[in-house]
């Protein structure tokens, strides 16, 4: 299974890398601050059967 994803700001254009959970379940959905910019981001990581991550972001104001 991966044990990080990444995802871009979409404010400051930064490559943020994020460690994932996998005892947190499947789907997750949480809100976490660009370390760059401080701009909040809504994510939500979906973990397939095959161990490989799926990771989604948007803005809190889209």
């Amino acid at each position: 299974m991966q044990d990080e994803a990444t995802y871009f700001c979409d404010v400051c254009g930064e490559e943020i890398v994020i460690p994932i959970d996998p005892s947190a379940g499947r789907e997750q959905d949480y809100v976490e601050d660009c370390p760059v910019c401080c701009h909040p981001h809504l994510l939500h990581v979906q973990v397939e059967r095959d161990g490989s991550v799926r990771l989604t972001s948007r803005t809190e104001d889209e």
